[in-house]
C-alpha cells in the first residue's frame, strides 16, 4: 500500500506538470487558423493544342486544392475529370483538350472540412487550329426579338452607307433594329452658325430609320470634340454663349421630335482622373451646364409633344476607372433627382482581356439600381491592343468571341425595364475607328467588329448570338 501511494503521488505530480507545461506552451504559441485564405489563380503555362498547366499561389495551412475546369465562363458544364479535382501542389496539368478552344479554371483551398470560396477565374485558349466550322447565320435582331424580354440590336452608321441595295443596306435591314449616327448628328456637322443648320446627312440617317421601321438613337447633342468653329471662336458673353447652346439643343430636338426616340444629351463630360472635363461648356457655362442642357432638351421635347423622348448620358471606361465611374454616377444621380434623365450609355470600347465580367456588372448595376435604362452604346472589342499580332489569329478570334458572348449575356440578364439597346460601333473591321487610333494610343491594326473586310461573319458574331441564349 505504501509503494502504491508513492507511485500514485508521482503520477499525479507528472500529470500536473504536463498540464502546466501545456498551458504555458499555449500562452506562447499563436492562435490556430480558423479560416483559410482564398487562393489566387495565376496565368496558365505550357499551353499546347491539347493541354495546359493551371497554376495558383499556395495558401498557408491548406492541405490540398480543388480545381474546376470548364468550357463556359460560368462553369455551368465542368470538364470531365476536372470537377473539384483534388491536388496537393500549386499546379496541375490539364489534358485531353481540343485545339484552338477556350477553357476556364478556378481553385479552392481545403483543410479538413473547411473549403474556401472560388479563386479568380483564368481563361486559357489552347493552340492549334479548330476544325473548320461555318458561323451561325442567324440574324441578330431575329434572335433578340424572340427573347422573353427583347431589346434593340443597334449599329453605328454613316449616311453614305445607307444606299438602297448596298451591302450595308442589306446587312442592316437583316441584322439590326436600331441605328446611331457615328458622327453626323453631332453639333459640328449640323450647326453652321447661330440658328443656321445643315440637316442633309442627319436627315438621311433619320429618314432611313423611320422609313424602314428601325429605331433611331440620337448621338450626341453636346460633346467637347464636336464644337463648330463659329462656337469655339464665339466672342460674345458667357451668358450669350449659353443661349446659343440652348438654341441649338432646342432646335435639334424640335426638328427630330417624334422621329428620334432617344438622345445622348451630354457625351464624355468626365475626364480620366474622375474630374469634370475642362471643356468650353464648363468654362463658359459653369458647373451646372449639364443639368441645363438636359433641362433644355426635356423642355424642347415636351413643347413639341414628344413626351416619350428618352435622354441618356454617355461615357467610356467607367467599368475599370472607379474614380471616373463615381463621378459619372454623381452626375447621373443629380439628373435623376431632377427627373431629367432616363438612361446611361456605356460605350464599352473594350479588349479581349478587360474589363472583367464582375467589373462590367458592377458598373451597369449602378444604373439598374437607379431604375434607369442601360444602353451598351458603342461596343467593339480589340484583340491587338498591344500590337503583338499581325493578323487575326485563331486564338484571338476565339477570345473575342467569348468576350462578345460575355457582354451580351450580361446585358440579356438585365430586368426588362432596364433594357434599351446594345449597339455595335460599326460594320466591318477595316472601317472601325480602332486601328491606329491616336485617341486610344492604339499602335497598329485591329479586328474589333462582327464582320471582316469582305462582310463575312466572324466568330464574334456567333459569340453575340450565343450571348442571347
Amino acid at each position: 500500500m505504501r509503494i502504491i501511494k508513492i507511485e500514485m503521488g508521482i503520477a499525479f505530480f507528472l500529470v500536473l506538470t504536463l498540464l502546466n507545461c501545456s498551458e504555458d506552451d499555449n500562452k506562447n504559441s499563436p492562435e490556430p487558423s480558423t479560416k483559410l485564405a482564398i487562393p489566387f489563380a495565376s496565368i496558365a503555362s505550357n499551353v499546347t493544342d491539347d493541354s495546359f498547366q493551371a497554376n495558383w499561389v499556395l495558401v498557408p495551412e491548406a492541405e490540398n486544392y480543388l480545381v474546376d475546369v470548364s468550357t463556359d465562363s460560368d462553369f455551368s458544364v465542368m470538364l470531365t475529370g476536372y470537377d473539384a479535382l483534388i491536388v496537393q501542389d500549386n499546379a496541375v496539368t490539364i489534358t485531353g483538350l481540343s485545339p484552338a478552344s477556350n477553357y476556364y479554371y478556378r481553385v479552392r483551398a481545403q483543410k479538413g472540412t473547411e473549403i474556401t470560396n472560388n479563386s479568380n477565374v483564368i481563361t486559357v485558349t489552347t493552340t492549334g487550329v479548330a476544325p473548320e466550322e461555318s458561323e451561325d447565320p442567324t440574324f441578330l435582331k431575329v434572335k433578340a426579338n424572340a427573347l422573353e424580354n427583347p431589346f434593340f440590336v443597334g449599329v453605328a452608321v454613316k449616311s453614305n452607307q445607307l444606299t438602297e441595295g448596298s451591302a450595308y443596306d442589306v446587312v442592316l435591314k437583316n441584322e439590326f433594329s436600331s441605328i446611331t449616327a457615328e458622327y453626323e448628328m453631332k453639333m459640328d456637322p449640323i450647326s453652321t452658325g447661330s440658328g443656321s443648320y445643315n440637316w442633309e446627312a442627319a436627315d438621311k440617317i433619320v429618314n432611313y430609320g423611320n422609313d424602314n421601321g428601325i429605331n433611331v438613337h440620337g448621338h450626341a447633342l453636346v460633346w467637347h470634340n464636336a464644337v463648330p468653329d463659329w462656337l469655339s471662336d464665339f466672342s460674345g458673353t458667357d451668358a450669350e454663349f449659353a443661349l446659343e447652346v440652348k438654341k441649338y439643343i432646342t432646335d435639334v430636338v424640335t426638328h427630330y421630335a417624334g422621329k428620334v426616340s432617344s438622345w445622348d444629351v451630354v457625351n464624355e463630360a468626365v475626364d480620366d482622373n474622375g474630374n469634370m472635363r475642362n471643356t468650353i461648356f464648363l468654362q463658359k457655362m459653369g458647373p451646372d451646364y449639364i443639368k441645363d442642357c438636359y433641362q433644355w432638351a426635356r423642355d424642347a421635347a415636351n413643347a413639341a409633344g414628344d413626351t416619350d423622348l428618352l435622354l441618356f448620358y454617355n461615357d467610356y471606361a467607367t467599368s475599370t476607372n472607379i474614380p471616373k465611374q463615381d463621378k459619372v454616377f454623381s452626375i447621373v444621380d443629380n439628373l435623376k433627382s431632377n427627373n431629367l434623365i432616363d438612361g446611361v450609355g456605356f460605350q464599352m470600347h473594350n479588349n479581349y482581356l478587360s474589363p472583367t465580367k464582375e467589373q462590367i456588372e458592377t458598373d451597369i448595376n449602378r444604373a439598374v439600381a437607379l431604375g434607369l435604362k442601360v444602353h451598351v452604346s458603342e461596343l467593339d472589342i480589340q484583340v491587338n491592343q498591344n500590337n503583338d499580332i499581325s493578323y487575326l489569329t485563331e486564338e484571338r478570334a476565339l477570345a473575342q468571341k467569348e468576350k462578345y458572348k460575355e457582354i451580351v449575356k450580361i446585358y440579356n440578364a438585365l430586368p426588362k425595364a432596364n433594357k434599351y439597346a446594345l449597339t455595335v460601333w460599326g460594320f466591318k473591321d477595316n472601317e472601325s475607328w480602332i486601328p491606329y487610333s491616336t485617341d486610344l494610343n492604339h499602335p497598329g491594326n485591329d479586328w474589333p467588329l462582327l464582320y471582316n473586310n469582305k462582310f463575312e461573319l466572324k466568330k464574334s458574331h456567333t459569340g453575340f448570338l450565343e450571348g442571347l441564349e
